[in-house]
């Protein structure tokens, strides 16, 4: 009898996983959950262009200023450090 209840309660618990799963599944392949997925994945883009934007003009003013440095174009020139 306790092998019975056990495997019964097992069942119920694991059918119940299942369906959660499937809702879930189910919900993003609707029109409204793959809308929000494709509109959370390009807002998720465009942060990280805009991070990569920020790092190239970082980069770009850090070597602008060492060829300015090593050309002399930096206001220096003839001047001992």
């Amino acid at each position: 009898m306790m092998r019975r209840l056990f495997w019964l309660a097992m069942g119920v618990t694991i059918g119940a996983l299942v369906v959660r799963k499937m809702s879930k599944l189910a919900e993003k392949l609707t029109p409204s959950g793959m809308s929000n997925s494709i509109g959370s994945s390009l807002a998720d883009l465009a942060e990280s262009l805009r991070y990569f934007g920020s790092d190239v003009r970082e980069a770009m003013a850090q070597r602008e200023a060492e060829l300015r440095e090593n050309t002399g174009l930096d206001g220096r020139v003839g001047k001992v450090q």
